[in-house]
Formats: structure tokens, C-alpha cells, sequence
């Protein structure tokens, strides 16, 4: 199973940027479809973004869909997530994680989720 860490949170101004990164311990990232959840407080879990494995899918949720670019480099086992004009509704805890399928893109895989990073958009 592949172990991800999550980093590059941090207190920004609204409409300001940030870019998070995920990194992941195995070789065998590169074979997984990609995604970045978030998780405001007193609120579920949701889905943001996703990559395949090739980077040649991409999907946004709506509410971020023209600010995020979710991107991936399989030689570093790392994804991206390119945040600009952020806004105060951006602020949760922001995890990465494999998704179920291409289908299912807005699905983990799995339910073992790592610390995150914490993204804080003040207004």
C-alpha cells in the first residue's frame, strides 16, 4: 500500500495562491489514479480534484473548477495541486489519496487517510 504525506498548507489572503504536494512512498503511485479531498471544519470530506495515472484525465469539482490545476510527476511519485484565487471557502484540511477508477474519480480507494495539510484563506 502507498504511503502518502501531504504538505504546502499555510495562512493565506483571498485571492492569493498556494500549491500543495502529495508524496508518495512506493514505486507503484504511478500506477494509481490520483485525487485531493477536502475537509472543512464541521463538514464531510469531499473531493476536489483528480489525476490518472498518465495525466491524461483530469477532473475538478465544480466549486474549484478554473482556480485549481491538479498535476503529477510519476518520476517523484508526487502530485500537485496549484491553488490560485483562493477564497475564505477554500479553507479545510486538504488530503490526497488514490481513487477508485476513472469512473469512479470522485471516490478513494481507500479509507485510510494521512494528517493532511491545513490551507487557512483569510478574507
Amino acid at each position: 500500500q502507498v504511503q502518502l504525506v501531504e504538505s504546502g498548507g499555510g495562512l493565506i489572503q483571498s485571492g492569493g495562491s498556494l500549491r500543495l504536494s502529495c508524496k508518495g512512498s512506493s514505486r507503484t503511485f504511478r500506477n494509481y489514479a490520483m485525487g485531493w479531498f477536502r475537509q472543512a471544519l464541521g463538514k464531510e470530506r469531499e473531493f476536489v480534484a483528480s489525476i490518472a495515472w498518465s495525466s491524461t484525465s483530469k477532473y475538478y469539482a465544480d466549486s474549484v473548477k478554473g482556480r485549481f490545476t491538479i498535476s503529477r510527476d510519476n518520476a517523484k511519485n508526487t502530485m500537485y495541486l496549484q491553488m490560485d484565487s483562493l477564497k475564505p471557502e477554500d479553507t479545510a484540511v486538504y488530503y490526497c489519496n488514490a481513487v477508485r477508477s476513472l469512473t469512479d474519480y470522485y471516490l478513494p480507494l481507500s479509507e485510510a487517510w494521512g494528517q493532511g495539510t491545513l490551507v487557512t484563506v483569510s478574507s
